[in-house]
Formats: structure tokens, sequence, C-alpha cells
């Protein structure tokens, strides 16, 4: 993993100064939290899709030199690279921005067991937050990467769009609560759409395996076993990060009416509902000699449900998901052994975000709140014309 960063400027006036010498009007899209794992693939799509957009990265930086096989730094594809806190973004930064692409959050479930208080303010009060300043400046479009976790516990039928939502951890109630008061803000100027994406899994420029394939294709290349920690009966939908890309390329460019200027829609694809122990198979299949261990006495892992994805396939029909299960499991395969990827205790590795976080902790570069113990009040910028 390697991390290059130059020309960094640490006065947040001048980062601002640069913001307003674009040319206004070009459309600007704000891209948060866009140094993780999903980023960097959304950040490609965007800027294939809207050549002559300005592209502007904010993120806070955890992740940032978390990169695997990148060939090239991902941000470079980007026109300004802000570095900052989301909790504290300043209105500025909002500055004649159009589209809101907002990724940042303590992105699953261990992190949001370990910092619960702290998810719920950088991923719920935040969010809220930056889409209240958002409409206040002006911004047009505010896409928000939701979650299919929030509907917890399955009963047997996939889930629509209208069914009870039953948040069963503090990452996906953070999700809940944050749909909710953005309901209240849409209006004919300001379009909100809430992708509710399923589980993300295949290759990144940061690739996380905290993530259940991303996992399974780890254990097979390096120890040729997979270790199931549930009994394999919890049912999974799954998306690619190309497609979440994708997704959210139509999510920039949806034309909202009176009746849909909110929408929380389900990102993916109904072909991708797995249950947990067919996803081990499938990575057998495309992996031989892959070995299979389960848990057949742990406890039941409540968070299980099927998803519909009728409706997204109805208002997207262009942005439909392109990639295939074994393909994913292949392309990441590739990627482990070209990485020379051997950690067959990857678990508790850097390729586990919660990792990273304890280990920048044990260092003292973040306090318990998450947050950066030098030049807390600044922000800095890349920029990358």
């Amino acid at each position: 993993m390697a991390c290059e960063i130059a020309g960094e400027i640490t006065s947040e006036n001048l980062n601002i100064s640069i913001l307003n010498n674009y040319n206004i009007s070009i459309m600007r899209i704000l891209i948060t939290g866009n140094m993780g794992y999903v980023g960097p693939g959304v950040v490609s799509q965007l800027r294939t899709a809207f050549p002559d957009a300005t592209l502007i990265g904010y993120d806070m930086g955890y992740f940032a030199s978390c990169l695997t096989n990148a060939a090239i730094l991902p941000e470079s594809k980007l026109d300004l690279q802000l570095f900052g806190d989301i909790r504290t973004i300043p209105f500025n930064t909002l500055s004649g921005v159009d589209v809101i692409v907002h990724l940042a959050a303590i992105s699953n479930d261990p992190m949001g067991s370990r910092y619960e208080n702290i998810t719920l303010d950088v991923n719920y009060k935040s969010s809220v937050r930056l889409a209240e300043m958002a409409k206040t400046a002006g911004v047009k479009t505010f896409v928000f990467a939701s979650s299919c976790s929030m509907y917890g516990e399955a009963d047997g039928h996939a889930k629509t769009e209208n069914s009870t939502l039953n948040p069963l951890t503090a990452y996906a109630r953070s999700k809940v609560l944050t749909e909710r008061e953005l309901a209240n803000l849409a209006d004919e100027d300001f379009t909100i759409t809430c992708l509710r994406f399923a589980t993300a899994c295949g290759m990144s420029d940061r690739l996380r395996l905290d993530l259940v394939l991303n996992d399974f294709v780890a254990g097979a290349v390096a120890s040729g076993k997979i270790s199931i920690l549930s009994d394999g009966s919890p049912w999974r939908p799954l998306i690619h990060v190309k497609d979440m890309a994708l997704a959210i390329e139509w999510a920039v460019q949806r034309k909202a009416d009176k009746d849909d200027e909110f929408l929380a829609v389900n990102a993916g694809s109904d072909t991708w509902n797995f249950q947990v122990f067919e996803l081990a198979e499938e990575v057998i299949s495309a992996i031989p000699g892959t070995a299979l261990s389960i848990n057949r006495d742990a406890a039941p892992d409540k968070r299980s449900y099927r998803v519909d994805f009728s409706l997204f396939r109805a208002l997207a029909p262009d942005h439909q998901p392109k990639q295939q299960i074994r393909q994913t499991i292949l392309e990441l395969f590739v990627g482990l052994v070209s990485m020379g990827f051997k950690n067959g205790d990857f678990r508790n590795s850097p390729f586990m975000r919660l990792h990273i976080l304890s280990s920048l902790q044990e260092k003292k570069l973040i306090n318990g709140k998450l947050e950066w113990t030098f030049k807390e009040s600044e922000i800095s910028a890349i920029n990358t014309l």
C-alpha cells in the first residue's frame, strides 16, 4: 500500500479562493468520502460521464494511504481534493456546487458498534446538516449513499421500498434516521435521491476485505479456505462497486417531478440476492481447491434480507448493474494475487477499516472522537489541475 500526496495547501481561505476561481457555468460536483472503498470508482465514473464537470473531493483522509494495486492516484481524476471533517465542513465549501454525492460515513457494522455515538453523529446528524447547508447554498441535487441494511431481519419476502424498516445496527439506524429527515428537505429546487445500496463487493483502488464476498475470496487466496462465521443461512444482496458508481451517475442526472423530488430506491439487482453459503459455493466454483468451513454452532445472524430491485430497474433502465458474480470473484482473485497477497490473518490486517482506525488511535493521530489530533481546525487541499 502507498499514498502519494503533493502540493498540500493548509489555508482554508486559499482553498475557498481556488473553488471560486472555477468557471461557475461548468457543473460542479462535490463528492464526500471519496477516499474510501467506493469513492475511487465513483470519481472515475463521473469523470467519464461528465468530462467537463468540475469534480471536487472532500474527505477526512483516514484511508488515503490504503491504495491497493492502483495504477494512478484515484484523486488525480479530480479537479480539487479537499481534506476536512464532514462534521465541521465549512459552508463556503459548497459555494457554486450544483451536485453533492454524499458517501462520507462510518462505513460498517463493526465500526458502528465500537463507535456508536460517533456513527450517529457522522452518518446521521452531519448528513442532515450537510443537506440543510446544501439547500441554503443553492445546490440542486443531493445524492445520498443509503443502505439495504435498514430492512434488518428477513421474513421470507423480498423487501421493497415500502417494506417496514427494521434496522439492527447503529450503521443501519443512521441511514433510516437520515432518510427520514432528508424527505422533509426536498422540493422543486432541491432533488434528493437516496440509493439504498446492496452490500458492496469487488476490486477497488482502496480495497476492503471486511465485506462478505471480498472476505471469502481473500480466504481462498491466502489460505485456500473460506471460513463462514455464521451458519451460512443469512441472505445478502450484493452490488459491485462499479455498479454503485453507475447508479450514482444516474442519480446525479435524474430529472424529478413534484411526486419524486425525494426518492429512496433500492439499488442493485434481483439476481444478486444470495445466501451466505451460496456465495461461498460461487467462490469455490471459481477458485477450485478452496475448502469451506461453516460455524454450524454460531448464533443466528439476524441481519438477513432479500431485496426487490424492480423500482430501480424501471427508473434507471440504462444504468442497471452490469457485473457478473463469477467475473467479480475472478477480478478479486487476480487483483489479490497480483498484489502478492498471502495474509492468512487478514481479518486483523490494514485491509479491515476498523483496524485502520484503531491503529491511528494507538499512534495518537486521531482522538476518541475520531478527529485528527493535528491542526484540527484547518482544511487542506490538493489542486490536481
